[in-house]
């Protein structure tokens, strides 16, 4: 048998399928929305999730990571998809191992970006392979501002690291940046929180599908079901009342 493909891929139909990277400020409901994902299990790599009835992980060090995916990998569970929560806290345990094994203080110490490149391709190798299960992938991360030192033009961007941003963000069908937004209606002012799906100029975002609107605006309820619901029509492209 040939090693060439004789039929197409199909698109990703679900939105379990997907890999997803989360971000924006803190407290704005970045981990409660992932919490209304299918099955969802989170690998949880720092303390906040005590609001939340949810499955979790504690994950201190990259070991603990490895293992977590390791088990995940074997199927002998029930989760339908992984929350990260967050990537960048994952990281930076991939660089301290990195660094511990290679007796290094910093990546600095191996020189001509040696360590750097070592930590990076550690960090692609476990979430790439995380992400080739067949599950949902969700990676939570803060928000930062970038300052271009040309411009000085202001933009959002995940907060990490140059080489993990790289890795998530390639990984990644959508990069979504959950934040407020003031609606004006009349004399009356709401503050409503959306999804910022598509690319622009003030912050980072992408929707590989094609399928979500921009923006992509939320109900105002705590209730994570709710708000992954929405999500959810939206990408599949129903309406409100074919919903009801």
């Amino acid at each position: 048998m040939g090693l060439l493909p004789t039929v197409k891929t199909p698109p990703k139909e679900d939105v379990r399928d997907l890999t997803i990277l989360l971000y924006g400020r803190p407290k704005i409901g970045k981990s409660s929305f992932a919490s209304g994902a299918d099955g969802a299990i989170f690998l949880a790599t720092e303390p906040g999730l005590n609001h939340l009835d949810v499955y979790q992980t504690p994950v201190a060090k990259w070991a603990e990571f490895l293992a977590a995916c390791a088990e995940l990998a074997a199927g002998k569970h029930d989760f339908r998809t992984v929350v990260v929560d967050t990537i960048g806290n994952a990281y930076q345990f991939c660089q301290d191992h990195v660094c511990a094994a290679n007796k290094w203080t910093h990546p600095a110490d191996a020189g001509y970006g040696k360590g750097f490149a070592a930590v990076n391709n550690e960090f692609r190798r476990a979430i790439g392979k995380l992400a080739a299960l067949p599950y949902g992938l969700i990676m939570i991360a803060h928000d930062k501002a970038l300052t271009d030192e040309k411009t000085g033009a202001v933009r959002m961007v995940p907060a990490l690291s140059a080489g993990a941003r790289e890795a998530v963000v390639a990984l990644a069908d959508l990069v979504l940046y959950a934040e407020t937004e003031r609606v004006r209606d009349g004399e009356k002012t709401t503050t409503i929180r959306v999804l910022r799906t598509k690319p622009a100029t003030e912050y980072e975002a992408g929707d590989r599908t094609g399928r979500l609107p921009d923006p992509l605006i939320l109900p105002n309820t705590p209730d994570p079901s709710e708000n992954w619901g929405t999500f959810v029509a939206a990408f599949r492209g129903v309406t409100e009342s074919e919903a009801a």
